[in-house]
C-alpha cells in the first residue's frame, strides 16, 4: 500500500499544479469562452485531488498531499510570465497550458501501470480519461488560435 499512496499522492500534486494552473490561465486570458474553460478544469482538478486524498485515506495513508511541487511551481510561474510579456496572447497560453497536460497525461499513464488496487485503479482510470479529454481539447483549441 505504501507504494500505492505514493503513486497517488504524485497524481494529488500533478492535480494541484493544474489546478493552480488553469486558475492562472483563466486569468491572462480575455475570451470567455477561455475563461470558462480553464475555471472549470481548474475545479475538476480539485475535485480529482480530494478523490484522489480520499482513495488514498482508505488505504492507510494519513496525510495525503494537499499541495503542488515544486516543478508545478516553475511551469506555473512560466504560465505567468508569458502572459505578462505576451499580453495574454491566447495562443501562447493554450500552448503552456498544453504543455502541463502532457505531463499530467503522462503522470497518469504510469499510475495505471503501476498496479493499483482495483478501487485505485477505477477512479485514476475514469480520472485519466477526462485528463486525456481535457488534453485534447486544449490542444485542438491551441492549434485553432495559430496566427
Amino acid at each position: 500500500m505504501k507504494k500505492e499512496n505514493t503513486v497517488l499522492n504524485n497524481l494529488i500534486e500533478t492535480l494541484k499544479d493544474g489546478q493552480e494552473g488553469f486558475k492562472q490561465a483563466a486569468e491572462g486570458v480575455t475570451n470567455p469562452n477561455l475563461k470558462s474553460l480553464f475555471r472549470d478544469y481548474s475545479q475538476q482538478r480539485s475535485r480529482f485531488a480530494t478523490a484522489l486524498q480520499s482513495e488514498a485515506r482508505q488505504h492507510g495513508e494519513t496525510d495525503p498531499e494537499t499541495s503542488s511541487s515544486a516543478t508545478g511551481a516553475l511551469h506555473r510561474g512560466w504560465i505567468n510570465l508569458k502572459s505578462v510579456i505576451t499580453g495574454g496572447d491566447e495562443h501562447a497560453i493554450l500552448a503552456e497550458c498544453e504543455r502541463g497536460e502532457d505531463s499530467a497525461v503522462e503522470e497518469y499513464k504510469k499510475a495505471l501501470e503501476d498496479g493499483l488496487s482495483p478501487s485505485a485503479q477505477e477512479v485514476v482510470s475514469r480520472q485519466f480519461a477526462e485528463i486525456k479529454a481535457a488534453h485534447d481539447r486544449i490542444r485542438s483549441l491551441r492549434d485553432a488560435t495559430k496566427s
